[in-house]
């Protein structure tokens, strides 16, 4: 079991596909994020073959309207739910460090109950600290397999609503490929008002 804790977490997400411009590069910085505390980066990928799997004709998930445009388009990254085009640079350290010094907004409790080749069943829980805000506060979760660049996601599930006693149970599809023993489970909290992640929360399997 984890949980977070007084601090904020800065969740980084990167939006990529080979065959958009910049991406590889934008995967090299992402996996210079790994070895810092309190910075959760997440790498979201929308062509099937990156999972290490053979190409499908019908991928059963849902791909996001950032992913579907990093198909064609450009790496996106999202620091706290909101788009940051100046990654790579000192307004992205900058902003790192200002999301770090913020008391915790949320709280997150992440189990994991049971584990399996295509997934992990998890159970989660979680409290908005600011006085009331958790009618606009939605819960998202995903199963993630540990890579080089990140932590790789198929697709975030949710909302949850968030609300006294709140918990969550839910089987969590891994990206294909993904060694059991080298997952786990992410979590964070959103304000849905102005989009605003207000923490996040990993759970290695092992």
């Amino acid at each position: 079991m984890a949980q977070s804790g007084a601090d904020t977490v800065a969740l980084v997400e990167l939006y990529t596909s080979k065959k958009c411009a910049g991406c590889a590069r934008a995967e090299h910085w992402l996996s210079t994020l790994r070895t810092l505390e309190r910075v959760l980066p997440v790498l979201l990928h929308i062509d099937e073959r990156d999972y290490g799997g053979e190409p499908q004709a019908h991928w059963p998930r849902r791909l996001t309207l950032l992913q579907r445009l990093a198909l064609v388009h450009k790496p996106q990254v999202l620091v706290q739910g909101l788009e940051f085009a100046a990654w790579g640079t000192p307004a992205f350290d900058a902003a790192l460090a200002e999301i770090n010094a913020r008391p915790a907004q949320a709280q997150i409790r992440l189990e994991i109950v049971s584990m399996g080749n295509g997934g992990i069943e998890a159970q989660a829980a979680a409290t908005v600290l600011r006085a009331g805000e958790t009618e606009a506060a939605a819960l998202y979760l995903a199963a993630y397999a540990a890579r080089p660049g990140g932590a790789l996601v198929l697709e975030w599930q949710g909302p949850f609503a968030v609300f006294s006693g709140m918990q969550v149970h839910r089987t969590l599809p891994f990206p294909p490929g993904t060694a059991p023993n080298n997952s786990g489970v992410l979590g964070f909290v959103q304000d849905r008002r102005s989009a605003e992640v207000l923490q996040a929360l990993r759970l290695p399997a092992c």
